[in-house]
């Protein structure tokens, strides 16, 4: 089963406290960025706070991502502190073409390699923000075998599409629509963007329920309040729950048989409703709906 990331929360990389407390907050992803939420006279610090605080604090289960530079601004620094405080991520902001993700790559391996670590351990994100990216959002998604997923950073995308975000988001419909299919194309994960207006629930709420209907893997966020909305309207009902396990039952039945057919209710099971059965079970799980002991 593929990790969970129904949440990736901003955190800004200048700020010891926030990095201090990032597991806390119940994110199944950080992000500590270096790259918009930092100042200029401020990122050779936040790079030293962001590699000390991934060497010394314990994240757990929560993946870790930082969103570096431009390789020509500091980035490939910002690369080696967090591949030597053992990030997860790298996320690339303004990704605009396939070669950009392939020399962040370059750097990566070379870090991995000048230190002693296993090459490959390192993986990417890829941020879209533009419509030239958005039209080479494909191209992007195939990159590298290390790219996980890919991500819509809607602020810039609007500016650059001259318009301006709205309450129904329909200037991010394409966007939102070419990223999520680019990414099933290359198997790895989408996540839609921030919802700035921290304090209009109703609306966050709506935009949460739109990109889940619309297949996003979860969204990226900037305060800890959004979280658990995110997790809520991610949550499966009782129904979904009692038909997923009702698949993976017959699947453990029919493998205690050493059948390769599988069937619920006289009806075959196919790959993809195994699939979405997994899916259903590992959000419930993570919801504290169910338990292992459960299934």
């Amino acid at each position: 089963m593929e990790r969970l990331r129904r949440t990736m929360m901003f955190v800004p990389g200048a700020n010891a406290a926030m990095l201090r407390d990032a597991p806390l907050y119940g994110s199944d992803a950080v992000m500590f960025d270096l790259e918009d939420a930092v100042s200029l006279n401020e990122k050779d610090t936040a790079r030293m706070l962001v590699h000390n605080a991934l060497k010394n604090i314990d994240y757990s289960n929560v993946e870790t991502v930082v969103r570096i530079n431009d390789l020509k601004a500091g980035g490939d620094q910002d690369i080696e502190a967090s591949v030597l405080g053992g990030v997860n991520v790298i996320r690339l902001p303004k990704t605009e073409n396939a070669q950009e993700i392939k020399d962040v790559e370059a750097v990566i391996e070379r870090v991995e390699r000048e230190n002693g670590i296993e090459v490959g351990t390192t993986n990417i994100m890829a941020a879209i923000e533009s419509a030239t990216g958005i039209l080479n959002v494909r191209e992007i998604a195939h990159a590298s075998d290390r790219l996980i997923g890919i991500a819509l950073g809607a602020e810039d995308y609007v500016t650059n599409m001259k318009t301006e975000r709205s309450a129904t988001g329909e200037e991010l419909f394409f966007a939102r629509s070419f990223i999520l299919h680019a990414a099933r194309d290359a198997g790895i994960a989408a996540l839609d963007t921030v919802y700035s207006d921290v304090d209009n629930e109703e609306g966050f709420r709506n935009e949460v329920q739109r990109i889940k209907q619309l297949g996003f893997d979860g969204k990226s966020i900037i305060n800890p309040r959004q979280i658990p909305i995110v997790h809520d309207e991610y949550a499966p009902t009782q129904k979904e729950i009692d038909n997923a396990k009702e698949i993976i039952w017959a699947i453990q039945e029919a493998e205690e048989k050493g059948s390769g057919v599988i069937s619920v209710n006289g009806k075959m099971v196919d790959k993809p409703i195994v699939e979405r059965a997994e899916r259903v079970i590992a959000l419930a799980k993570a919801a504290n709906i169910i338990t292992e002991e459960e299934l």
